[in-house]
């Protein structure tokens, strides 16, 4: 890939993960980038991410082997028609969109399937930006390609090994299949946290009780509903039909378990969480989802002056940086007593090792 040059339109913590991983594996790689804010894209050509800062859509992407489309979802196709006059032969364009249909039926109308192969990698964090980016955010997290009727095994093989390449793990699918399954394992999960949290807002008394006691199991089922509301609005109009009938279905499941509820079905209760529970267990902890996960564990520690304070002191020694430490005020599930949270999943198995090594009580999430 050495020879190849690639341009980025947006190039935010997708879009700078994507190009810190080629940059790394293929440091010849010509990058260009485009974005409206030009600071980031200066700070890009500082790192040696960026060779070349673009000033708009024109003639220079004529280069390019690949385009990625960074952008959020609902602009990403406004550019397929701005860069469609640019495009070399053989050049590939791609996305990095959580939505496929919406980018698929612009480029079938634009007459782009022959240089369009969808991606999504499933892959992300509570941060956002180019300043943010890893050069391995992506490892171990699937990478949805999704081709279109006119795309080449050729050109698929292409994309996939650029997943590859950055450490993701690539898996080829239908654009329609795509939306659906993330409907169900995605998308749904966000409203379903969004409306849980509400409910309990609405529900709750006027000293807030349930604020107050919200913590342990709701907090951690909640997590997502903490999500940005501009791109998730984004994600639910775009991918809405899928979304309402995996909505249907759920409302449909919770009126059975109401009824169920009703009639006393202690048997019914009893196969509803154990057959949630099988399966929950037999999901792979190899490879990231759509859902950003959070690394942290549990200490079981006394509460006594300097406590707290001599465990960061022997992460810090370290250089493991701490991304958020809390007390357990609600333990029903076994939690510990010192929720501590970290921004990667290297720097939390370093804590948990040095935390071991002066035999502290370590309770995993």
């Amino acid at each position: 890939m050495n020879d190849e040059v690639i341009a980025f339109i947006g190039l935010g913590l997708i879009g700078g993960s994507i190009a810190r991983g080629i940059k790394r594996e293929a440091p010849g790689t010509k990058i260009m980038a485009y974005m409206r804010t030009r600071s980031r894209l200066m700070k890009a050509r500082e790192d040696g991410i960026v060779d070349v800062i673009l000033d708009g859509i024109g003639e220079e992407l004529s280069e390019c082997d690949f385009i990625f489309l960074c952008t959020p979802v609902e602009y990403n196709a406004d550019y397929l028609s701005k860069i469609r006059p640019f495009l070399k032969p053989g050049a590939i364009v791609t996305d990095v969109g959580s939505t496929k249909t919406d980018i698929h039926e612009a480029v079938i109308r634009l007459g782009m399937e022959s240089w369009f192969v969808g991606g999504h990698p499933m892959a992300g964090s509570e941060k956002t930006g180019y300043e943010n980016s890893t050069d391995h955010l992506l490892e171990n997290a699937y990478y949805i390609i999704t081709p279109t009727a006119k795309t080449t095994e050729e050109q698929t093989e292409r994309l996939v090994h650029i997943a590859e390449m950055i450490g993701s793990i690539p898996i080829v699918l239908d654009f329609h299949e795509h939306d659906f399954v993330t409907a169900a394992i995605s998308h749904l999960p966000h409203i379903v946290a969004s409306s849980l949290v509400n409910l309990v807002k609405d529900s709750d008394n006027q000293q807030g009780l349930m604020k107050r006691l919200a913590a342990g199991g709701f907090k951690d089922i909640t997590r997502i509903a903490s999500s940005s509301p501009e791109m998730w609005e984004q994600i639910c109009m775009t991918n809405h039909q899928n979304l309402s009938l995996i909505l249907e279905r759920y409302i449909a499941s919770l009126n059975q378990i109401l009824d169920q509820l009703n009639k006393k079905n202690g048997s019914y209760i009893n196969q509803l969480f154990e057959t949630s529970r099988d399966y929950r267990n037999s999901f792979s902890e190899k490879a990231t989802g759509p859902i950003a996960p959070e690394y942290s564990f549990t200490v079981d520690m006394a509460d006594e002056v300097g406590a707290i304070s001599t465990l960061s002191v022997i992460l810090a020694a370290k250089g493991i940086s701490i991304r958020n430490i809390g007390i357990n005020h609600n333990r029903e599930h076994g939690e510990g007593t010192l929720r501590i949270a970290f921004y990667d999943r290297e720097s939390m198995d370093e804590a948990w090792k040095q935390l071991e090594r002066y035999h502290y009580d370590l309770i995993s999430n």
